[in-house]
C-alpha cells in the first residue's frame, strides 16, 4: 500500500471521533514543498506549500446549515449527509510554533490568488514558486499561514486555479429544471457569444431547438427588454449562442432558457466555514495548522462580496456555535453579495452600471446597521444575523471612487433613500482610497481605446497596495491586540463630500465629459419562489432604484474625501473613479466596468490657457522634480502618522511618484524616461 494511501487513511482514522464537530472529513496533501529551498522568513523561519483536498460533509437539518439553498435536495451517504470536495492550497512555516498563531484566509477571486500580488508586491502566480511569485514576503515575515480553498464549481479548467466539486440537487432523484439567464455584451460585432461569463462553465440549455428559450435586447440597463424573434438566433452547442446579424457592440442582450440539473453552489459557503473553524479548533495531527487560534478573512472584488454575503447569511457562526473569522477585510466589493446561494447561481456574475445587470448581486439590505427600505417596509442589515449570534467579526470595508460609481459603495454608510448618513457597528470600519479606480493601476497609464482598455480616457495608475497594506496591519492589531484601528475615512452626506453627480463639483474641463449615470441598484423581482432561492421570473421585473451618491471633487477633479495617497495629495492629474466606454466598444453613454480616468494637467502656464484648462499646471504648482517628490513626502509622513501607510513602504511611494513624473515630462519633452 503506497505511503500516500496510508496517511490518508490515517487521517481519516483520526476524524472519525471528530466527524461530528469539525464538518471537515479528511484533508489530503498530495504535494508538500519547501518555498524556495528553505528561505528564512523572518523569525517564522521556512516556509512549506501543502496542495491537496478537502473532503467535507453537512447535515441538511442542523440549524447552521438551513440557509444553504436546495442542500436537503442534494444526495447523502450513509451517514445522512451531502458529501463534497474543494482544492486546498496552504504557504505555512514549517515550524508552525514559529508563526503568529493566526491564519490569512483569502477567499479565491474566480478560483484564483490574489493576496501575494496585493499584500506582498508579488508577481502574481496561481502556483508561486520562485522569488518574484512571492514578493517581500511581508505577510509570511509576520509569521502568518496563508490559505485558500475553492468555493465555486464553474471555475475555468486551468492549471492552479482552486475549485469546490458541488453536488448536483434533484428532486427525489429526478433531475430539476429551471430558468437560467445569460448577459450578453460584447465590445465588438460578433456573430456567436459564450453564455457563461468570464470564461467560466455555463449551464447548457436543456433544448437547444426549444421554443420557450427567448433572446431579449434593451441599450440601457433600466430599458424594457425588447424579445427577438426566436429564428433570428440560435444556440450553437452547449455554452454558445448566435445571432443572425451579429451581437451588437454595447448592446445588452439577455438570453433566457431552461437548464438541469443546479449545483448546490451555497455549499461554498459552508465549507469556508468549516475549513476555518476547523483550522482553528481541532488539535489533532490530521489538522495541518493545528495551533492556530485566530483567522481573518480577506476578499477582493467578488470575493469580496462572498465575504459579504457569508455574514449576512450566518456562516461567520459555525456548526457549533463559535465565531469563524476573527476580523474580515473586504475590499473593493461595494455595497453588493453576489449569485452565490440559489438554485442555478452564476457565482462569477457581478453587476456594475453597464455589465452583468439585474443579477441578484445588488440587494436590500446593503448596510452593516439596520436601515428600512421605504417601499418594502422591510428592516434589515447585513449583520443581523452575526449579530444576534455575537459572532461579528472585526470588519473593514474597503472601497475605491470606482466602487461609487459602479458599485454603489454610498448604500454601505447611507440610509436606503440617499438622503442622511447612516451610523456603522462599532465592529465595522468603513475606508475610502480617494481617485482610485477598482484595481491598483499602473505606470504609464493605458491610452483608451488600446490593449485591454475599453474606455474613453487613460486608465487611472493610482497604485492604492500602500494603504491596503497598512489598513490589514490595522485589522491585524485590532484582532489580535485589540488595538483601535485609525477612525472610519469614508465621505459623507453632512460634510458635503458625498453628493449626486450634478453636486460633485466637477470642473469644466475641455473635452472632457462628467458623468452623471452611475449604477443605482435597482428594487428586482424574481418572481414568487425567490424566498427560498428559486428564480421563477426572467428577465425579472424592475422596479425603482435606491439612490446611489458619489465622492465630491475639489477643483482638481480630484475626491476631497477619503484616503488620499501621495500621487492625489500631491497631483500631476485628475484620477478618477469613472470612465466611459470607448465608442469602438458601443454604448459610449455608458461607464465601462473596472476602469477610472487619468487627465492630466498642462505642464506649462502657457499650454493651460491655450486649452482653457482651469486647473493649475505642473509648472504652477511645484518649482521642479524635487519639489514635487518634497510634497510627496510630506504627505506620506502624514500618512504614517495617520496609520494609513507603513513606514516600510514610504520609498516604494517615493520610487513610484518619481517614475510618475518622469513619466510625465519624458511625454511633454518627447525625450525617454530614465529607466529604473
Amino acid at each position: 500500500m503506497s505511503r500516500r494511501r496510508l496517511v490518508s487513511i490515517a487521517l481519516a482514522l483520526g476524524l472519525v471521533g471528530a466527524a461530528a464537530e469539525a464538518r471537515v472529513v479528511r484533508v489530503t496533501i498530495d504535494r508538500r514543498e519547501s518555498v524556495l529551498a528553505g528561505k528564512p522568513f523572518g523569525l517564522a523561519g521556512a516556509y512549506e506549500t501543502l496542495v491537496g483536498t478537502v473532503e467535507l460533509a453537512l447535515d441538511p437539518a442542523l440549524r447552521q446549515n438551513q440557509a444553504v439553498v436546495d442542500l436537503g435536495l442534494a444526495p447523502r451517504n450513509e451517514r445522512g449527509e451531502v458529501a463534497f470536495t474543494a482544492d486546498l492550497f496552504i504557504l505555512k512555516p514549517v515550524e508552525l510554533r514559529r508563526g503568529n498563531g493566526r491564519v490569512y484566509y483569502e477567499v479565491p477571486n474566480r478560483g484564483g490568488k490574489g493576496i501575494l500580488r496585493r499584500l506582498q508586491y508579488a508577481e502574481g502566480s496561481l502556483d508561486p514558486r520562485q522569488p518574484a511569485d512571492f514578493g517581500d514576503g511581508w505577510l509570511m515575515e509576520q509569521g502568518f499561514s496563508l490559505a485558500w480553498m475553492g468555493w465555486q464549481w464553474d471555475v475555468p479548467e486551468r492549471p492552479g486555479l482552486l475549485r469546490l466539486r458541488a453536488p448536483i440537487a434533484t428532486d427525489g432523484g429526478r433531475p430539476i429544471e429551471g430558468l437560467v439567464r445569460s448577459v450578453v455584451i460584447v465590445g465588438e460585432k460578433k456573430g456567436e457569444a459564450p453564455l457563461a461569463d468570464a470564461s467560466h462553465f455555463a449551464y447548457p440549455p436543456v433544448d437547444p431547438t426549444g421554443r420557450d428559450s427567448r433572446l431579449y435586447v434593451r441599450d440601457h440597463r433600466l430599458d424594457p427588454p425588447r424579445l427577438l424573434p426566436r429564428k433570428s438566433w440560435r444556440f450553437a452547442g452547449t455554452s454558445t449562442v448566435a445571432l443572425d446579424g451579429g451581437f451588437e457592440p454595447g448592446r445588452i442582450y439577455e438570453v433566457v432558457y431552461r437548464s438541469r440539473d443546479p449545483r448546490v453552489a451555497g455549499c461554498g459557503f459552508a465549507a469556508t466555514r468549516d475549513l476555518i473553524s476547523f483550522f482553528k479548533n481541532d488539535t489533532g495531527p490530521q489538522n495541518p495548522l493545528a495551533g492556530v487560534t485566530l483567522a481573518v478573512g480577506h476578499g477582493i472584488s467578488q470575493s469580496g462580496r462572498f465575504l459579504r454575503h457569508f455574514l449576512h447569511q450566518g456562516f461567520n457562526e459555525d456548526e457549533q456555535g463559535r465565531r469563524v473569522f476573527d476580523g474580515v477585510f473586504v475590499e473593493v466589493a461595494g455595497a453588493g453579495r453576489g449569485s452565490f446561494n440559489h438554485r442555478f447561481a452564476q457565482a462569477s456574475r457581478d453587476g456594475h452600471q453597464h455589465w452583468n445587470v439585474h443579477y441578484p448581486t445588488d440587494v436590500f439590505p446593503f448596510a452593516d446597521r439596520p436601515g428600512t427600505d421605504p417601499e418594502s417596509g422591510e428592516t434589515a442589515g447585513l449583520l443581523d444575523q452575526a449579530l444576534a449570534s455575537g459572532t461579528a467579526p472585526k470588519l473593514f470595508h474597503v472601497v475605491t471612487a470606482y466602487e461609487y460609481w459602479n458599485r454603489a459603495a454610498s448604500l454601505m454608510h447611507t440610509d436606503p433613500t440617499g438622503t442622511s448618513d447612516a451610523a456603522l457597528p462599532d465592529t465595522s470600519r468603513t475606508y475610502f482610497i480617494a481617485s482610485a479606480q477598482h484595481g491598483p493601476g499602473a505606470l504609464p497609464p493605458t491610452e483608451g481605446g488600446t490593449n485591454g482598455n475599453d474606455g474613453l480616457y487613460p486608465t487611472n495608475p493610482n497604485d492604492f497596495r500602500p494603504a491596503i497594506r497598512a489598513l490589514v496591519h490595522a485589522l491585524d492589531g485590532w484582532v489580535a491586540q485589540g488595538d483601535e484601528p485609525p477612525p472610519n475615512r469614508y465621505p459623507r452626506i453632512g460634510d458635503g463630500t458625498l453628493a449626486p453627480p450634478e453636486g460633485a463639483g466637477w470642473p469644466s474641463l475641455p473635452g472632457v465629459r462628467f458623468p452623471l449615470v452611475r449604477n443605482e441598484p435597482a428594487r428586482v423581482d424574481y418572481g414568487p419562489d425567490w424566498a427560498r432561492g428559486v428564480i421563477a421570473l426572467e428577465p425579472p421585473r424592475l422596479g425603482s432604484v435606491f439612490p446611489a451618491l458619489v465622492p465630491a471633487v475639489d477643483a482638481d477633479g480630484n475626491d476631497r474625501a477619503g484616503i488620499r495617497l501621495p500621487e492625489v495629495a500631491a497631483p500631476l492629474a485628475s484620477q478618477t473613479g469613472w470612465n466611459w466606454r470607448h465608442p469602438r466598444v458601443g454604448a459610449p453613454d455608458a461607464l465601462v466596468a473596472y476602469r477610472g480616468s487619468y487627465l492630466p494637467f498642462a505642464w506649462t502656464k502657457a499650454e493651460r490657457e491655450a486649452n482653457g484648462d482651469p486647473r493649475l499646471s505642473v509648472e504652477e504648482r511645484y518649482r521642479g522634480r524635487e519639489d514635487y517628490l518634497g510634497r510627496v513626502a510630506l504627505s506620506a509622513v502624514a500618512l504614517v502618522r495617520e496609520r494609513f501607510l507603513l513606514p516600510q513602504d514610504v520609498p516604494f511611494v517615493l520610487e513610484r511618484a518619481a517614475a510618475h513624473w518622469d513619466g510625465r515630462r519624458a511625454s511633454v519633452s518627447g525625450v525617454p524616461a530614465p529607466s529604473r
